[in-house]
């Protein structure tokens, strides 16, 4: 009796982590559009990639655009850092604390993640110049 309800478990498991993935962007994007959204320039969140505590997450707002890093911990999600192509970089992505191989595995996955958004989209978050770090405590950022 008990080998039936292993096998379905084992069977939900991936549908049980899509929809924790699907939660985790959804709260991303509300924490992106509370902190950096205004009544005059709403924020475009998308694409969101996850990948364990961190995610980068694509946005555009009026004509320009960005990559945010986030990084889950006891509280939620924070914005780490905001940039451009260089966060395609996992050079960038270990400076900002993951391992090699997390850094790897992010940037491969918002590659992919990019590669489905209409190419103007992408170019917008190549606009974002620099790399600016984001305090833990801010409640605004200056885009």
């Amino acid at each position: 009796m008990k080998a039936p309800i292993l096998a379905f478990l084992l069977a939900c498991s991936p549908l049980l982590a899509m929809a924790d993935t699907a939660q985790e962007k959804q709260s991303i994007q509300q924490l992106m559009r509370h902190n950096f959204e205004r009544p005059d320039a709403p924020l475009d969140v998308a694409p969101i990639t996850v990948e364990g505590d961190h995610a980068i997450a694509g946005w555009v707002q009026d004509q320009r655009g960005g990559r945010a890093l986030l990084r889950k911990g006891a509280h939620g999600w924070r914005v780490v850092l905001c940039a451009g192509d260089s966060l395609l970089d996992p050079a960038t992505l270990r400076s900002a604390g993951l391992a090699d191989a997390d850094a790897a595995q992010l940037s491969e996955a918002v590659r992919n993640a990019e590669a489905t958004q209409p190419p103007e989209r992408v170019k917008q978050f190549a606009m974002f110049q620099g790399v600016v770090k984001v305090d833990k405590d801010a409640g605004h950022g200056n885009h």
